[in-house]
């Protein structure tokens, strides 16, 4: 059903973020003059607070604060900002249990209802079960290939609203900035939207034809940023912002609250040939909430061994293509190894066997693995995929299919159920199977693509204590930060959050679960609040 737009603010109308401020050097307020920043455009950020001088004791505490503004932080910024979901007594889902519990109180939103209780008996693609019931309603029996309408009918209230803050190092979208441009995403178009912005309509306008139901990476980040635009959430977003500490303290006559430093990059001022000058300016903030949304791809992951640091041992994506940039990489070549199962490492397969260079691709699972992240796409919306599948089973190293002069995929070879021993500086690799037995391959380039961690050094021992496994570093699929799942209340922080690939939650899809969960929750404690106080009302007020 069409958003019911009709209390929501004018885009063109100014907005400001004001923190009383007595002009002392210290803590910094956020302002934001919303037409300024949108007559900036481009791939610049559309949505800027400005740092300006406060007292570092004016005892200012922000009610949410986000850091990470991908696709994780916009969604919930929606949520916070009034955005807010029915269900219409008329309205039809596929589920007829689920249609059955959201009958039983149509006068209230979604976010006022027991999610635990809606929640009981769905199943889907993600363990997170808010992932799962959201998904449900956002787009019904997507799985099957049908395209049902959503039951959800969102009305604009800004009584619901609470005032938050979205810090981010680049333009709102996040890492989605840094990807490559030219491989199709891996989840459907559908897949990738957030509420009330149909991402098939947004890229009709920007192109002729949508060839298929997917889109680049780089239409992904557009249509993030421009979302912030549209659904006028600017006044929200602290662009060009680092935060270095997050830390729990007590604020004088107060609850205990975070305070949370770091940076930020002003836009400089243009000189004359075109350059800019800026400063990082710091700041610190109070917040009576963080969430955290960073998501996970700060850091490659690392094997451990010895010569990985060598220089022709790689460890992204992008480092591949500006090989391929440079002329490095042709049939001639000698075989690039790719390390890794996922679908990044599949992806260079993909670009490497593009150019016709041979490529040995080594991987610690079985091929067979229901775990291995390829047998769980459906085949038919994933063809390349599936095709890399196929290489990965039927030329596998030691095989007599990998050994034939007629093999469908020559200058291809697999090695399932093999590690890493080193690299070596005169470009050879050693690998080991399961069972011991060692092999020496030559090699022009290796691609460690196992993954990445999250930067989570502005906590302390980077957020270790919050994992699952607090002896372990946090890790999206081997260590996320445990959580409450119907709440995403990090358990061993009272007052924080965390949302998407932090709590596990790769796709875009099911993060948006995430932040129905946290707003939901923030809601609830802000009606839970002493009655005679305005909710979430101190010193910070929004002026519009």
């Amino acid at each position: 059903m069409p958003e019911n737009r009709e209390n929501e603010p004018s885009p063109s109308k100014q907005s400001t973020f004001h923190v009383n401020s007595n002009g002392k050097r210290g803590e910094t307020s956020l302002s934001l003059d919303r037409e300024a920043a949108r007559a900036r455009g481009g791939r610049r950020c559309t949505a800027r607070h400005k740092m300006e001088s406060q007292d570092r004791d004016s005892g200012d505490i922000i009610p949410v604060v986000i850091i990470g503004n991908g696709p994780s932080g916009i969604c919930l910024s929606y949520l916070l900002s009034g955005h807010t979901p029915y269900v219409p007594q008329d309205a039809a889902h596929p589920n007829p249990l689920l249609q059955h519990k959201l009958r039983e109180q149509p006068h209230l939103s979604l976010l006022q209802q027991d999610l635990e209780y809606l929640c009981e008996g769905l199943e889907g693609r993600s363990s997170n079960p808010v992932a799962v019931l959201f998904d449900s309603l956002l787009l019904p029996d997507s799985d099957f290939g049908l395209d049902h309408s959503s039951p959800l009918s969102w009305q604009y209230e800004s009584e619901r609203a609470i005032p938050h803050l979205v810090l981010g190092r680049g333009p709102p979208g996040g890492a989605w900035h840094a990807m490559e441009g030219s491989m199709l995403t891996l989840s459907l178009a559908n897949w990738m939207e957030l509420p009330g912005l149909k991402l098939k309509d947004w890229l009709r306008e920007k192109r002729r034809n949508v060839r298929n139901d997917r889109a680049t990476p780089a239409e992904i980040a557009l249509y993030y940023q421009h979302y912030v635009s549209q659904k006028s959430l600017e006044q929200n977003f602290a662009c060009g912002t680092t935060v270095t500490t997050v830390t729990r303290v007590h604020a004088d006559g107060e609850e205990p609250c975070w305070r949370l430093t770091g940076v930020q990059r002003p836009e400089g001022e243009e000189l004359g040939d075109g350059s800019a000058v800026s400063e990082e300016v710091p700041f610190s903030l109070l917040a009576r909430n963080v969430v955290l949304a960073t998501g996970t791809h700060d850091i490659p992951a690392r094997l451990g061994v010895d010569g990985e640091s060598l220089p022709f041992v790689c460890h992204s994506f992008w480092e591949l293509e500006a090989a391929i940039s440079r002329g490095e990489l042709d049939q001639s070549s000698e075989p690039v190894l790719v390390v890794g199962a996922g679908l990044t490492a599949a992806d260079a397969v993909l670009a490497t066997r593009h150019l016709s260079a041979p490529v040995y691709h080594a991987f610690r699972r079985s091929v067979t693995d229901p775990a291995l992240v390829f047998n769980q796409l459906p085949k038919l919306l994933y063809p390349e995929y599936h095709k890399v599948h196929q290489m990965m089973t039927q030329q596998q190293h030691g095989s007599s299919s990998s050994s034939s002069s007629s093999s469908s995929y020559p200058n291809y070879l697999s090695f399932p159920k093999h590690r890493v021993v080193k690299f070596l500086p005169n470009k050879k690799c050693v690998l080991e199977s399961d069972s011991g037995q060692q092999t020496v391959i030559q090699v022009s380039k290796a691609l460690v693509l196992i993954g990445s961690h999250p930067n989570l050094s502005f906590l302390p021992d980077h957020g270790r204590s919050l994992g699952v496994y607090p002896s372990e570093p946090v890790s999206c699929r081997r260590n996320p930060i445990d959580v409450d799942p119907f709440t995403n209340r990090v358990t061993e922080a009272p007052g924080m959050y965390a949302m998407g690939p932090l709590v596990g939650e790769n796709f875009v899809r099911f993060l948006k679960g995430g932040a129905l969960a946290i707003a939901s929750d923030l809601l609830r404690r802000e009606r839970s609040q002493e009655e005679g106080e305005e909710p979430w009302v101190r010193d910070w007020s929004v002026k519009g």
